[in-house]
């Protein structure tokens, strides 16, 4: 396990919040591997905390994929498959499909707006190299068109998704030579928005998910190696 490991401390935070912030950011930066054992004992101790919000931080991480329980094993950091990939981002396309075409109907003038600014706010973030800024800022971007669906069921559908696939879109990000087609794709979405052309935006959508699934496909492939 990582000698790098410490408790990064927020006072308006659930220390269970605080130790899972804690172990995903360093799951998603990789200083814990894949099949990395989770020990709630060592991970206690080496954080400094008892074993309760360890093991509630351990629950989170498996709701997220990132972590898995393993029979007669225990916890440890889950392995990315193809096959996992391959099944959020399945759904991920259609509902993100679904998801732009009714923002086309409903999406106000205020919110194109705010879409176009987070656009280019994500475009500023792919120059400084922050990998978690920069996903935050994909995320903000595909949230404004979730809300604009005005559809509260389908948005909680996606908003669970998003958690699942949240490694996957740091995997595709970590990447610089993606950032060109990601910027290209986002405004492609906006254009068909604006201009409400369902099949255009639908088009851009399933474009902008098949491209992430290819490269981060190839990176798994090539991580089992």
């Amino acid at each position: 396990m990582t000698n790098e490991l410490t408790l990064n401390m927020n006072a308006y935070l659930p220390l269970r919040d605080v130790v899972f912030h804690t172990l995903r950011e360093a799951i998603l930066k990789g200083e814990l591997k894949p099949g990395e054992r989770l020990m709630e004992l060592q991970l206690a101790s080496k954080l400094g905390v008892s074993r309760t919000p360890i093991r509630e931080a351990i629950r989170m991480l498996e709701q997220e994929g990132l972590a898995v329980t393993v029979p007669r094993k225990g916890a440890e950091v889950a392995r990315m498959t193809e096959k996992d990939m391959e099944d959020v981002l399945l759904i991920r396309e259609a509902l993100d499909e679904l998801a732009a075409t009714l923002a086309c109907e409903e999406m106000t003038k205020e919110e194109l707006e705010e879409l176009k600014n987070t656009s280019v706010e994500f475009e500023e973030y792919t120059k400084t190299g922050e990998v978690r800024c920069i996903a935050e800022a994909d995320v903000r971007f595909h949230d404004i068109i979730y809300r604009a669906t005005r559809n509260p069921k389908l948005i909680s559908i996606l908003n669970n998704l998003r958690e699942q696939l949240y490694r996957y879109r740091v995997e595709y990000l970590k990447d610089e030579k993606n950032y060109p087609t990601l910027i290209r794709e986002h405004n492609e979405i906006i254009m068909g928005i604006a201009a409400k052309e369902k099949e255009k935006v639908k088009s851009a959508m399933h474009n902008h998910v098949n491209n992430q699934a290819a490269a981060v496909k190839e990176m798994i492939r090539e991580q089992s190696v």
